[in-house]
């Protein structure tokens, strides 16, 4: 199994005026083609500060100190901001907390995936709304003609979240970033939307870098784990062995 993602030594700084915070410290990782790589660790151990250095998306006053990220055999780090936008949301898409709030609230979810296939594959209008459908039918939403012409407070937290992963898998991107995917909602729509991500994940073979404080959905989920405390990465392997036979005293914590 070949390397998607190679991330170097990657060392993120926050400036604030209590002083230097150093973010994510000299994090290394890889993402295998097709496999989901779960990340973990507990509220600030710097996950998702991770997971926007891979977009590029760390702003002041934060910065990339140093490290390398290469994606297909291309270092992120070196690029462009209009090459770097070639890339974001097209071959690498997130999916982030709070999917009520990412969603735009006076647009319906239908035209905001519409507009992704319109932009990105410069189809017509009338193709994006049928491309929507189906994008809709493919993440588990029913009725989704009638969904598409809905709100995002008209829907569950659940349902919101397919949107989100819907929009996210309307680029055909080859890494999805999932953070905190499952949070907020009940246990029985976490297992539908775990279970949603595998799936797609084999079916369009796309990469999932999974985002979690949650040991329980790595288990379920994950080929492989890297635990996070403090900015690093404590614990880095088969996430069977993450389980069986635990090497880092944070890891066992969070068991």
């Amino acid at each position: 199994m070949t390397d998607l993602l190679e991330v170097r030594d990657l060392t993120v700084h926050f400036d604030t005026e209590d002083g230097l915070v150093e973010a994510v410290d000299g994090v290394t990782f890889t993402v295998r083609s097709g496999e989901i790589l779960g990340v973990v660790g507990e509220s600030g151990s710097g996950k998702s500060v991770t997971a926007l250095a891979l977009l590029r998306l760390i702003r002041p006053p934060g910065r990339i100190v140093h490290g390398a990220m290469w994606f297909e055999g291309t270092d992120l780090v070196g690029l462009s901001e209009d090459e770097m936008r070639a890339v974001r949301g097209t071959r690498i898409a997130m999916v982030f907390q709070s999917p009520r709030t990412a969603l735009n609230p006076v647009l319906t979810v239908g035209r905001q995936i519409s507009r992704l296939f319109e932009l990105h594959h410069g189809v017509s209008r009338a193709e994006g709304r049928a491309r929507t459908i189906g994008m809709l039918k493919l993440v588990g939403i029913s009725e989704p003609e009638r969904r598409a012409r809905q709100y995002a407070h008209q829907l569950s937290g659940g349902m919101c979240q397919r949107v989100m992963i819907a929009m996210a898998l309307a680029t055909s991107p080859r890494l999805l970033l999932a953070d905190e995917p499952t949070t907020g909602l009940d246990v029985s729509i976490a297992a539908q939307i775990l279970d949603l991500l595998r799936d797609l994940g084999r079916r369009t073979g796309a990469s999932i870098l999974l985002i979690t404080h949650d040991l329980g959905v790595v288990a379920e989920t994950a080929d492989r784990v890297a635990v996070m405390y403090a900015g690093q990465v404590v614990e880095y392997c088969d996430a069977e062995a993450a389980f069986r036979r635990t090497l880092h005293p944070y890891t066992a914590g969070l068991l």
